[in-house]
């Protein structure tokens, strides 16, 4: 009997073929960072972590050289981008990882992508943690990866990933999301610090987090404004909340890593020149690179960006690979909104 020799080759397509879907890589040319290597963690619910994050890694390897490798959380079958999701292939990239910036929520990664991240820890690679990253993990009771998440109650790693790695845990939102934006401004004693050079007017769409670091040296505060504008007036009934802090962690080889944790960091916040070089600038000094850190680095977005504003809404239908490249928009606006959910209101009335 004659078995056609596209049968056993199949297979093998499709799974190259996926792979190609989910495996999106910048790789700068030149600059400092020529030779290090960055896995960004796409993976929340709300944030547009999915354009934040290649829209910074595209950044940080056309101007200053860095390869980047960008992972998302997608479908399993149609290799789509999912936020949310539990399943982001490609964690294995984090072998190679110079850093990590985390932007997750929530997640519970199945063990075969899951011991990646942890081997990372363990070996005391540097982490950068974008906004939801305090609450990046969720597994249920029993899970081997219990002791992750963020509501871990056990005295041997409490509160999980975000309270022993960034230095805070999930608290709660300060003032209200969606309606009141938030001003960011050094903290006038770290002025000198290397991430702060020339960080200057920055302001994020983002509504505040309530801000209490552990073991941290607090470098910005956030200020909650009445209003989403950068002009709009103070809410003098909040003060100020720390936004961005950095520290270090003790891995389970004896080395110390460098961390550095922003609470911010919606689509729309990249918008703002300072915010962005903050972002940079972190990247920088979490590598070890702060001598490299100048007032003047280049910090503009490449290729077109066309954040949908942070909500329960994505776009569908696109894959890391749609991405690719200097020019891809990012998202591709022709791409349709995932529709709304209904008001409580048309709840009712069903």
């Amino acid at each position: 009997m004659k078995i056609a020799l596209s049968h056993f080759l199949t297979p093998l397509v499709l799974t190259a073929s996926l792979f190609a879907h989910n495996s999106l890589v910048y790789e700068g040319a030149s600059g400092p960072g020529r030779g290090r290597h960055i896995v960004f963690l796409a993976g929340d619910h709300e944030y547009r972590s999915e354009e934040t994050v290649p829209a910074l890694a595209r950044l940080l390897a056309k101007h200053h050289g860095f390869k980047c490798t960008v992972l998302f959380t997608v479908d399993s079958v149609s290799g789509e981008i999912v936020p949310g999701n539990s399943n982001m292939p490609g964690l294995e990239a984090l072998a190679t990882a110079d850093l990590a910036v985390v932007y997750l929520r929530f997640q519970a990664f199945p063990p075969e992508q899951m011991k990646h991240f942890i081997a990372y820890l363990d070996r005391g690679g540097p982490i950068v943690g974008l906004r939801t990253a305090t609450h990046a993990f969720r597994f249920p009771d029993g899970s081997p990866f219990a002791k992750y998440s963020t509501e871990h109650k056990g005295s041997h790693y409490e509160f999980g990933f975000g309270h022993q790695i960034l230095g805070q845990t999930w608290v709660g939102h300060y003032g209200k999301n969606h309606v009141q934006s938030t001003r960011i401004t050094p903290v006038e004693a770290h002025g000198s610090h290397p991430i702060l050079r020339g960080v200057r007017n920055v302001w994020v769409q983002a509504g505040g987090y309530v801000g209490k670091p552990v073991g941290a040296e607090i470098l910005t505060m956030a200020q909650p404004l009445n209003g989403m504008t950068p002009d709009a007036p103070i809410d003098t009934t909040k003060p100020a909340q720390p936004s961005e802090w950095t520290r270090t962690y003790r891995a389970a080889n004896g080395k110390t890593a460098r961390v550095f944790t922003s609470l911010y960091g919606a689509s729309e916040d990249l918008l703002n020149e300072g915010y962005r070089r903050l972002l940079v600038n972190g990247c920088f000094w979490a590598v070890g690179m702060e001598k490299d850190i100048k007032p003047d680095l280049p910090v503009g977005l490449v290729g077109p960006y066309h954040p949908v504003t942070f909500g329960p809404r994505h776009r569908l239908g696109v894959r890391p690979s749609d991405l690719a490249g200097w020019d891809a928009p990012i998202m591709p606006p022709d791409r349709p909104l995932k529709p709304a959910p209904p008001t409580k209101a048309k709840k009712a009335a069903k």
